[in-house]
Parts: structure tokens; C-alpha cells; sequence
């Protein structure tokens, strides 16, 4: 892309990872627009219908009980810095005990956060601010051997199957060269992938419904949640009071909170690799219309030309950045004027005009 733009501005030329920067950043945003756009439309009604029957319950409340609006609201203020240190309505299992404190760490480490368990006092948030930068750090090197792992054993099944199904035996052939290597493409680990991710999130479902009382498709959307770390909060799992005496239920909880965020971590990375591919597609397009439209104009520069012959020699921009005049001949032509610039030959570099094929007949005796 870049010898397209070398012979303009080549202060001002973008490499290609940069290039491929900046487009991904406008992706994102326009993605990100058209996202917000959809889910405001989906959303914003339920949310105004929400506010609209609160509201009515606060009134009836109110009429009720006798009670002031600014009693009401004290009471629900204090309701809300409870929810903060782990009151609910529904008595739930205890949240700071050993393993509600390393379901609690899981949550931070891993990145999910689900914003259920918060540490209330300030020791806690200063000594979380350091616990997370290590642990998280470290999480994210574990997901990436775990990657580096998953990707060469993926990559070891998909060629043993290509040579099962072609019969090659990796020995030479007839010509006595040694048989191409066959590499497995990224589409092929990125769709096993996601048929991995898949079933774990379909089994996990499976006991989230069973044991937290959810629909199949809540117990879906929690999954994804969950192991993209998202965590909204919304759904969270193994925070009811039976689930303390449920030990089963609770490694089994952590070791497929473990395995799903580790698959789709991987699937994330495979996916990306296609994004790039796809970014340096669109680049090679962009680079291929700007190139084709500057040979366009090119090939109309004779014609202008022709219409302003009176007009000053231009400056021919070459590479070195150095302005040089054109020298200009005129051949005469059926009683027409024809004016033939061309760069000084010391100029050092190639022009502007390197890349169109212009024939002329300066040099040619033409019979009148």
C-alpha cells in the first residue's frame, strides 16, 4: 500500500500496522454506534416502562403506609449501601467466608468481576488494587500457554486426520523431493473452537438450570457472560444458601468457569486472526481503488494539458522532494498545438508521471 502513496508526502505515510490501526479503531466505533443504536431501541422502552411502574409502587406504598417520600427514599438509600456489602432479601450464603472469598478472587483474577462481592472496607480496595494487578497478569500468561497448548494439539489432530483421509505418509515421492508440509488453516481451528466453546457452554447450562433455577436460556446468556468475562452481575451463580453444603456443585462451578474462560480465550484469539486477514483485505482494496483512481487521472493529465498549453510549466514533484521545472516542446499537429512536459533529467527520483503510459510524437517527422 505504501509505494502507492511514496511519491506524494512520504513524511505523512502510514505503515501498514499503523494503517491497520486506525482502521480497526473506526470498525470499533462504527460497530460500537451501531450497537448502541440497536440496543437503545431494543432497551430504552422496558427501561421507561420500569421506571413508570416503580414509580407507581412508590405512590401506592406510600398511600398505604402513611409514609413520607422522604422516608421512603432514606430507606431505600440504605436498602442500596446494603446490596453493596451483600444484603439481599433472599438469605443467600455467606460471601466472606474461604470459599465465597475464592469464589470472590476467581471473579477478579479471571477478569470477570461480577460485582456481586465487593470489598467494603479500605484496606481491602488498596490491597485489591495490588492483588489484581498480579493475579490478573498472571491469569492472562496462563490463558496464553493454555492458548500456545490448545492451538499445537488442534493443529497436530487436524493434520493427522489430512493424512488419513489423503494417504500421504510423509515420505518422498516419485520425484524425490520430500512431501509439502500441510498446514491446517485458521478458519478450521477457529470453527473447532467454537464447537468446543459450544458444548462446554451447553453442558454448563445444563447444571446451571438444574441447580440456580433458571431457564435454559438464561443459563446460556450466563455462560457467555461469564466466560467472555464480561459479568454483568445480573446472573450469578452458586450464591444461594443450599450451595454451601453443595461442594460438588461448587468445584464444579469453578472448574467450568475455568475451562470456559480458557476456550474462549482461545476462540477470541483464533477469531482475531481472521479479523486481521480481513483488515488487510479491506487495506489492499483501499490501496488498489486509490491506485486505479490515481492512474485515472493520469491518463486525463494530457488532456488538461492540452487545454491549458499556455499556461506556466508546472513543478513535477519527484521522490527526492525537490521541485524542478519542466521543460516544454511544442510540436505542431494539424494546425493544432501539442505541449510535451517532461522532468529535467537530473532530476534524481521518479515522477509523478512514471506510472502512466503517455506515447507522444515528439520524436517522430510527420508529414503534414
Amino acid at each position: 500500500m505504501k509505494k502507492y502513496f511514496s511519491c506524494c508526502c512520504p513524511s505523512l505515510i502510514p505503515s501498514r500496522e499503523t494503517a491497520r490501526f486506525y482502521l480497526l479503531f473506526v470498525l470499533i466505533a462504527l460497530y460500537m454506534l451501531a450497537g448502541a443504536a440497536v440496543f437503545s431501541s431494543l432497551e430504552r422502552p422496558a427501561e421507561l416502562q420500569a421506571h413508570l411502574l416503580w414509580e407507581s409502587r412508590l405512590q401506592d406504598f406510600r398511600h398505604e403506609h402513611n409514609i413520607s417520600y422522604e422516608d421512603l427514599k432514606s430507606l431505600l438509600h440504605h436498602y442500596e449501601e446494603a446490596r453493596t456489602a451483600g444484603i439481599r432479601n433472599e438469605q443467600g450464603r455467606a460471601l466472606w467466608d474461604i470459599p465465597g472469598a475464592f469464589y470472590f478472587v476467581g471473579t477478579v483474577v479471571s477478569t470477570i468481576g461480577f460485582g456481586v462481592t465487593a470489598p467494603s472496607t479500605l484496606t481491602g480496595k488498596v490491597l485489591l488494587v495490588f492483588y489484581g494487578l498480579l493475579g490478573c497478569s498472571s491469569t492472562i500468561l496462563f490463558f496464553n500457554l493454555f492458548l500456545e497448548r490448545v492451538i499445537t494439539l488442534l493443529s497436530f489432530l487436524i493434520f493427522w486426520c489430512h493424512r488419513r483421509r489423503t494417504g500421504h505418509s510423509g515420505l518422498e515421492d516419485s520425484d524425490g523431493n520430500r512431501n509439502e508440509e500441510w498446514k491446517p488453516s485458521v478458519y478450521q481451528v477457529t470453527l473447532i473452537l467454537f464447537v468446543a466453546v459450544l458444548l462446554v457452554a451447553c453442558g454448563a447450562a445444563s447444571l446451571y438450570s438444574a441447580m440456580e433455577g433458571w431457564t435454559y436460556l438464561e443459563s446460556l446468556y450466563f455462560c457467555f457472560v461469564a466466560f467472555s468475562t464480561v459479568g454483568f452481575g445480573d446472573f450469578v451463580s452458586g450464591q444461594r444458601e443450599h450451595h454451601e453444603d453443595t461442594r460438588a456443585y461448587q468445584v464444579g462451578n469453578c472448574l467450568l468457569m475455568l475451562l470456559g474462560v480458557c476456550c474462549t480465550y482461545s476462540l477470541f484469539n483464533a477469531i482475531s486472526v481472521i479479523i486481521k486477514q480481513g483488515l488487510n483485505w479491506m487495506l489492499r482494496t483501499l490501496a488498489w481503488m486509490y491506485s486505479g483512481d490515481c492512474n485515472y487521472r493520469l491518463q486525463l493529465r494530457p488532456l488538461f494539458k492540452l487545454c491549458f498549453s499556455d499556461s506556466e510549466p508546472p513543478i513535477c514533484h519527484c521522490e527526492d522532494n525537490t521541485p524542478h521545472r519542466q521543460q516544454v516542446q511544442a510540436v505542431s499537429s494539424s494546425g493544432h498545438s501539442m505541449v510535451w512536459r517532461s522532468c529535467v533529467p537530473s532530476a534524481i527520483g521518479k515522477c509523478l508521471c512514471d506510472k502512466s503510459k503517455v506515447e507522444t510524437v515528439c520524436n517522430r517527422n510527420i508529414d503534414r
